[in-house]
């Protein structure tokens, strides 16, 4: 928004700049529910570390599940999972289950069983396509949350030659 004021200014031949932003929503966090300022961040720190009172800590700090709410979702097997957390791509054998709102080039989230958050990655077809394939990679990984090991490993690396 700034550099779009900045670009509007200079097109009119006036400048401009803004003198305020105020983000008031950001994916699914909306000001008025789930924004916190930094000040209550700051007490809901010395709460727990004077007091070991860590309930406004818990209130804050939100599970990254929160934040990928609003994407399309595909759940996946627990065998897929550490590949998936290596940065593999998502192949179709991996799928449990999949929203109807999985569109082609867009970001979903891959969640396991249990719907702890794995990945997030571009889907490479939409949900009616990745139905009706029986094999073939669907989802582009990007971005990793879950750590390497948490699930046990069933894929066989190769070994290095030389």
């Amino acid at each position: 928004m700034r550099k779009l004021a900045h670009d509007i200014g200079m097109l009119l031949g006036v400048g401009a700049h803004m003198r305020e932003l105020r983000r008031t929503r950001t994916g699914p966090f909306k000001e008025d529910s789930t924004l916190t300022k930094l000040q209550e961040v700051s007490e809901a720190l010395y709460l727990w570390k004077e007091h070991g009172d860590e309930r406004l800590l818990r209130k804050i700090i939100l599970p990254v599940e929160v934040a990928t709410a609003h994407l399309p979702k595909i759940v996946i097997r627990d065998t897929a999972v550490d590949a998936i957390a290596h940065g593999a791509d998502l192949a179709v054998p991996g799928i449990v289950r999949l929203t109807n709102d999985v569109r082609k080039d867009s970001m979903v989230a891959l969640y396991t069983l249990k719907g702890e958050i794995v990945a997030l990655g571009k889907a490479l077809y939409n949900a009616e396509e990745i139905a009706k394939m029986s094999r073939g990679i669907v989802v582009k990984t990007k971005r990793v949350y879950m750590k390497p090991g948490v699930y046990p490993s069933v894929w066989k690396r190769r070994k290095k030659s030389g």
